[in-house]
């Protein structure tokens, strides 16, 4: 038979080989598909769905320059609410190795290494699986334009947001914005 030939078996063979080794090339790489720090997005978002179904009264409070009003209201929209929460999710790819992480079991501290990151520090306090409060430091810096957050979240207490911002030509911006959970 023709293909039996020793010269035919040789390239047989070696057909073989490069389809094995060419299958295996093809094999995905393994993706480490776990969260390195603590999830905010998931977090908020879980709260916003939560509070959304148990529609919480909450007295709100805003202020702008030393301007306030405050109004006891039923927030409709929660994820709209804690959009500057959510936002400060610092779970991508690019990051893993964007921050230091001191966790002592109560406590986390996320603290950027870079300083061109928008959100600089996320505290967590927790009690066993449970969050007690969350903090968040956000900072923005460009020729134009100066932004400071600090976000602060109490499950079912509380959450503000205080926020300056500087913009050339046009000045400075304070704000503050308080809502606390009624009973």
């Amino acid at each position: 038979m023709y293909w039996y030939k020793p010269a035919h078996i040789r390239l047989f063979i070696l057909y073989i080989a490069f389809i094995i080794c060419g299958l295996y090339s093809c094999k995905p790489d393994i993706k480490d598909s776990r969260l390195k720090f603590f999830d905010l997005d998931k977090y908020f978002k879980a709260e916003a769905v939560r509070l959304s179904a148990s529609s919480p009264v909450i007295a709100k409070s805003v202020m702008h320059n030393g301007i306030a009003e405050s109004k006891k209201i039923s927030i409709k929209n929660w994820e709209s609410e804690l959009d500057l929460f959510i936002t400060s999710n610092i779970n991508k790819p690019a990051w893993r190795e964007s921050y230091s992480v001191v966790d002592d079991g109560s406590i986390a501290i996320y603290t950027a290494i870079k300083p061109e990151l928008k959100t600089r520090k996320i505290m967590i306090k927790k009690e066993g699986t449970r969050v007690k409060w969350i903090m968040i430091f956000n900072h923005t810096e460009n020729l134009l334009y100066k932004s400071s957050e600090k976000l602060s979240y109490f499950p079912d207490s509380l959450y503000q947001v205080y926020k300056k911002q500087q913009v050339r030509l046009l000045g400075e911006n304070n704000y503050k914005i308080e809502g606390f959970f009624k009973r």
